[in-house]
């Protein structure tokens, strides 16, 4: 298994810089979201993943039109968080 914590923490400077260097709604700080939510996903801290996909989502919005190829990574870990948190409360 990785170092998911240690991979957090390198995203979180990663993000940092992000925020300083870009716009507030620049599509890198929207794939920095999705980073920490992959992270979390395989932590399993959930509600930290789907709070993380939720940032990204609004920056996506934002910054483009629906149906655009930039949200289909985001669907797609929205669809693997509920369905593993499905699985979890059966």
């Amino acid at each position: 298994m990785g170092d998911y914590p240690k991979a957090l923490e390198f995203y979180e400077k990663s993000h940092k810089i992000y925020e300083i260097a870009l716009p507030p709604n620049h599509p890198s700080l929207a794939t920095s979201h999705l980073n920490f939510a992959a992270c979390y996903e395989r932590m399993g801290d959930y509600m930290a993943a789907l709070k993380a996909l939720q940032t990204a989502f609004k920056i996506q919005q934002k910054e483009f039109e629906e149906g655009n190829p930039a949200f289909a990574s985001t669907y797609s870990w929205y669809g693997r968080v509920y369905a593993i948190m499905s699985r979890e409360s059966e």
